[in-house]
């Protein structure tokens, strides 16, 4: 009986897994086949015939070059921003103790949880006050304040990691605590600073609300904004050129994550971010 019982879970979680991965594999093999059907429509099935049209039809400066431009710009602007001021931030939170250190984490912690929507209205009137609205870097700074928080908390849990030992035997060479930040903690915690860059980069370059806001100037769009288009005001849609679109649209972060993942050699993982 028991042997039957752990054949019955096992099925049942076999099951459970497969039904999940279906979820997933369902809208990417949509995706992909939708990308090279000539006559895709919203249903999964075989292409009628493999074409290239659709990506022919996208390929131009207005529908994918510039917007994908503008995303990198904004996205890759962005992040630099919140890595490097996360790494600054969070030194002194992990090298140095203080009664204010637990609180402020909290409140970091508490700061995650805002939904964006809910600052939007007082960030759109401060923006108009500062003469921010409708330019790259301002919307650069509030990806970098939007994403900070987390990063702050995951970069500061990986830091934690790292023994304080090394940073004692530099300061005794003479090196300063900014020296020893950038030439012995931020090396030996490369997997940390890989998940913090991958992390602040997929939540900017999937993020429609706030470039849509914030901008106003159609050649400024990021692609995240954009696909938008492909939504006819009578509800026609092009799914072709939509498919294809969306598959040049999610490339950069595939790249980034392979190339990150390959340079750290299998030791991307967020094994840091839970200690402490």
């Amino acid at each position: 009986m028991s042997a039957r019982r752990t054949r019955s879970r096992k099925l049942a979680a076999d099951i459970g897994l497969l039904t999940v991965a279906a979820t997933f594999a369902v809208p990417l093999a949509w995706v992909v086949l939708s990308a090279l059907d000539p006559k895709a429509d919203v249903g999964v099935k075989a292409p009628d015939g493999i074409t290239l049209d659709n990506f022919d039809a996208v390929l131009t400066d207005e529908i994918t070059f510039t917007p994908m431009l503008n995303s990198l710009l904004l996205c890759g602007g962005g992040t630099l921003l919140t890595v490097v001021s996360a790494a600054l931030a969070a030194y002194p939170l992990s090298r140095y103790k203080s009664r204010l250190n637990r609180p402020f984490m909290l409140t970091i912690l508490f700061a995650t949880s805002l939904p964006i929507t809910a600052i939007m209205v007082p960030v759109y009137a401060l923006f108009v006050r500062v003469d921010l609205i409708d330019t790259m870097q301002g919307t650069i700074f509030f990806f970098a304040a939007s994403q900070l928080p987390f990063a702050i908390w995951l970069m500061k849990n990986f830091m934690d990691g790292v023994p304080k030992e090394l940073e004692e035997a530099a300061w005794t060479d003479g090196a300063s605590p900014f020296q020893s930040l950038i030439r012995i903690v931020l090396p030996l915690m490369g997997p940390g600073v890989a998940v913090v860059t991958v992390f602040s980069f997929v939540m900017m370059w999937g993020n429609f609300f706030v470039p849509f806001m914030l901008l106003l100037s159609p050649d400024q769009m990021p692609a995240a904004v954009s696909i938008n288009d492909f939504f006819g005001s009578k509800g026609a849609i092009v799914y072709g050129q939509l498919a294809a679109f969306s598959l040049i649209y999610s490339t950069p972060v595939i790249l980034l994550y392979v190339l990150i993942a390959r340079r750290l050699g299998g030791g991307f993982a967020l094994g840091g971010a839970v200690k402490g």
